[in-house]
């Protein structure tokens, strides 16, 4: 099964269904869609996948080897050898995906995705580039190690990618008992609100359960709807600007933060502590 071709074959899919998510609200909400974060979004996911095709030429060998030289187990075919990759996958990626909320050098790149002030269908697109020097990649290398070939890794991290894009929609309500298994477009609506219930919160891939398990999940409250966005807006459509801002400050603070252990947590503490220390009195006579 070549997964690339599939993706390749749901391009189409995915953008009728944006026209048609943009149409459903022309008349409802017509702020729901504007052109200029829509274009934004696609050049974004442009430029992503170009980062990506470079880094996969680095990285799928490095998987190679470990895959042939340290592999502790070879994974057996068929569907059993397929639910095992999923599942592992899946708890790698709810892993990634919540150190990219609470590690400063992994939020660098991932709040391009959070950084719209709307969430729709064409949301999904909107991912950065940097994510290879971020290190998203390093995140699957324990399924090397324990007997996953580089093409299924790199088959089911996309298919995982593949399945968030319909989760990114304000037009389908809560789904039932498929709110205990999935990650739906209900759950994923709580995970890109700005509002203090929902930061840092919902981060499946695509099963809920390890949010559940982990503590990590809220649910979308209609006494408290979704606000979209970051804590600190960003008003720009901006493609470089949007990528880059992040790590922009982020070296800013590098530089001029005084002391080792603050600059070690400019780049690696949670996003927030930068808020934290400078709203935090210092002790008399401290300045580091």
């Amino acid at each position: 099964m070549n997964v690339e071709l599939i993706l390749l074959a749901l391009a189409p899919v995915f953008v009728l269904c944006i026209g048609i998510e943009a149409w459903y609200w022309r008349r409802r909400r017509p702020g729901m869609y504007s052109l200029k974060d829509t274009i934004s979004n696609a050049t974004l996911a442009l430029m992503h996948q170009g980062a990506d095709k470079l880094a996969w030429l680095l990285i799928v060998p490095f998987y190679a080897w470990l895959y042939d030289h340290h592999r502790i187990y070879t994974m057996p075919a068929g569907w059993v050898g397929f639910v095992l990759l999923f599942v592992v996958q899946d708890f790698l990626y709810y892993v990634f995906h919540r150190a990219s909320h609470r590690i400063r050098w992994l939020w660098a790149a991932h709040v391009v995705h959070h950084s719209s002030e709307r969430l729709n269908l064409s949301t999904a697109f909107r991912q950065s580039l940097m994510y290879p020097v971020a290190g998203m990649w390093l995140f699957w290398t324990p399924m090397a190690l324990i007997g996953f070939t580089p093409i299924q890794i790199v088959g089911v991290v996309l298919l995982n990618l593949a399945f968030q894009f319909f989760v990114h929609t304000q037009a389908i309500p809560k789904l039932g008992w498929l709110e205990y298994v999935l990650n739906t477009p209900s759950i994923h609506r709580a995970h890109h609100a700005r509002n203090p219930r929902y930061i840092d919160r919902n981060y499946a891939g695509v099963l809920v359960i390890w949010d559940r398990m982990f503590g990590s999940y809220v649910e979308e409250s209609d006494a408290e709807p979704c606000e979209y966005g970051i804590v600190d807006q960003i008003h720009t459509h901006n493609p470089i600007t949007l990528t880059f801002h992040e790590w922009r400050t982020m070296a800013r603070d590098v530089v001029t933060m005084p002391g080792w252990r603050n600059k070690w947590m400019a780049l690696f503490g949670p996003p927030e502590w930068r808020h934290a220390r400078e709203t935090t009195p210092m002790p008399e006579g401290k300045t580091t």
